[in-house]
């Protein structure tokens, strides 16, 4: 869609200090999405700022001070970053979500009258929290302000060998939902054409780049087991991660990256990187 007229802004809003990729705490890697006619656009939401206030009750103790330990931080939360940019926070009018773990959720209440999208089966296993794995996962409190989720899940159409693939309403058609379900079950990826070249957003579909970029597939140790912890489809996520490989190797013009890896997210957390569309100006 060489018309596109998005511009990204990438943002970290949170440091994971208990986990690491070769000396680099994960991140949580976000994106805001100027449209030229559906306001602000957020691609998962990251910690918020309630969170960085309470972090032991929002987050878990098990999360606040075991495995996780994120760095308490305000000027991490997506809406004080907005702010810094000097974007006004109720011009976030929709948020698209990869899946709804807690370190992907907890921002949402900062931004109450947005949308949020997902797929269908995500927000069905958010809801009912049927397994321990689930209830561990997923918290209600980060929803309790009731937002208006727009769920999907019929077919939508192919996209570079992924199918299912949909387009969101109300939001501009180069803002695509690609299932890639695994990590949880209702799990997706979110692309986006910026006019100067496709991104992907593949969420947690991966942790380490060379599980889906190098020939032979690796995880740091600690991030491995810890991925393997929490995946609630193992078979699933090898057979999305292994196309998520191919589309690496046959497309190297689209940018993948994941939600967590540090050496994926380049810069300062709070100098965040901008890919503007074709033809803009800085």
């Amino acid at each position: 869609m060489s018309g596109s007229s998005l511009r990204v802004h990438h943002l970290n809003c949170a440091s994971i200090q208990g986990l690491s990729i070769h000396g680099r705490h994960l991140v949580c890697h976000t994106l805001l999405v100027e449209t030229p006619s559906s306001g602000l656009v957020l691609v998962d939401a990251g910690l918020g700022t309630a969170d960085y206030a309470d972090i032991s009750s929002r987050l878990g103790k098990e999360f606040a001070y075991g495995y996780a330990r994120p760095k308490v931080d305000p000027a991490l939360a997506a809406v004080n970053q907005v702010r810094a940019m000097g974007l006004d926070p109720a011009d976030v009018r929709n948020i698209v979500l990869t899946h709804m773990d807690l370190d992907h959720v907890g921002g949402l209440s900062d931004f109450p009258r947005a949308k949020v999208h997902l797929h269908r089966l995500e927000h069905r296993a958010a809801m009912e929290r049927a397994t321990f794995r689930a209830k561990k996962r997923y918290r209600p409190l980060m929803w309790a302000h009731d937002p208006h989720f727009v769920t999907y899940d019929e077919p939508g159409e192919p996209w570079f060998g992924f199918e299912a693939v949909r387009s969101l309403e109300g939001l501009p058609p180069e803002i695509l939902l690609v299932p890639l379900f695994g990590h949880t079950h209702g799990h997706s990826g979110v692309a986006v054409d910026t006019g100067n070249g496709w991104l992907l957003h593949a969420g947690d579909a991966y942790f380490d780049p060379r599980e889906i970029k190098q020939e032979k597939r690796r995880c740091a140790p600690k991030v491995a087991l810890f991925q393997k912890i929490v995946t609630t489809d193992r078979k699933l996520r090898f057979h999305n991660q292994t196309r998520l490989r191919h589309l690496a190797a046959n497309h190297p013009e689209i940018d993948i990256f994941c939600a967590h890896n540090p050496h994926e997210y380049p810069g300062n957390p709070l100098q965040p990187r901008v890919t503007r569309p074709l033809g803009a100006q800085s």
